[in-house]
């Protein structure tokens, strides 16, 4: 079986840097990374745009803005109400304990920072490391749906694993380096969008040389 570093090679000689995540503040990532829970990223950036147009991307904003106001400018990312409360919680919770600064919060070592955002309402262990890896740059792993397809074809795994043993079969196996972390992740996903679709595009892969699945079904 290949190493996870011959991966990430024929991944990024194939599709070269990714320059993930767009955005032009750590608070703006954040905000990305929980409006794009359940839906696309297309959706996310109209939203993000709302709130940039209403001059509302800042904590202070978003916590001072009247619920439906905010309801209405993320629309686009669908979940609306529920979003729009949780992002008032997490402002409201930077606000009081860390002068609305994210970057104060983020200053915190990896676990004890972890720990906390897992204990905000509305932040489950995906939004939690995808704010500290591409917020802080914490070399903490994100797992999605396309990792958990992309390995299971590959043979790595057996998709059954839960989101903290596949972070931590990752964490385990490569250098513990936040750059390497964020551009493995977006070349996982840039590769599920192209060729690791739910139906495969097996043709011309970059993995197809070394990728089970496609053994399997020449």
């Amino acid at each position: 079986m290949p190493q996870l570093m011959t991966i990430y090679q024929r991944l990024f000689d194939h599709y070269g840097p990714r320059h993930w995540w767009p955005a032009e503040t750590p608070f703006e990532v954040a905000v990305g990374a929980m409006l794009t829970q359940n839906t696309n990223w297309s959706n996310v950036e109209k939203a993000i745009n709302n709130l940039r147009a209403a001059n509302a991307l800042s904590c202070q904003a978003i916590s001072h803005l009247p619920r439906k106001e905010l309801e209405t400018l993320i629309r686009p990312s669908g979940f609306f109400r529920q979003k729009a409360e949780r992002l008032q919680l997490f402002c409201n919770y930077l606000r009081v304990h860390y002068h609305s600064s994210l970057e104060t919060l983020l200053q915190q070592p990896l676990k004890p920072l972890r720990k906390e955002l897992l204990e905000l309402k509305g932040i489950g262990p995906e939004t939690a490391d995808s704010i500290m890896l591409y917020a802080g740059e914490h070399p903490t792993f994100v797992v999605d749906a396309y990792t958990g397809r992309l390995f299971s074809r590959l043979g790595f795994l057996d998709g059954t694993e839960k989101y903290q043993q596949i972070r931590s079969f990752f964490m385990s196996q490569l250098d513990s380096h936040s750059k390497l972390y964020n551009e493995f992740h977006a070349l996982i996903v840039i590769q599920c969008k192209e060729h690791c679709r739910k139906k495969p595009l097996c043709d011309n892969c970059p993995l197809e040389m070394i990728c089970s699945y496609r053994q399997q079904n020449p």
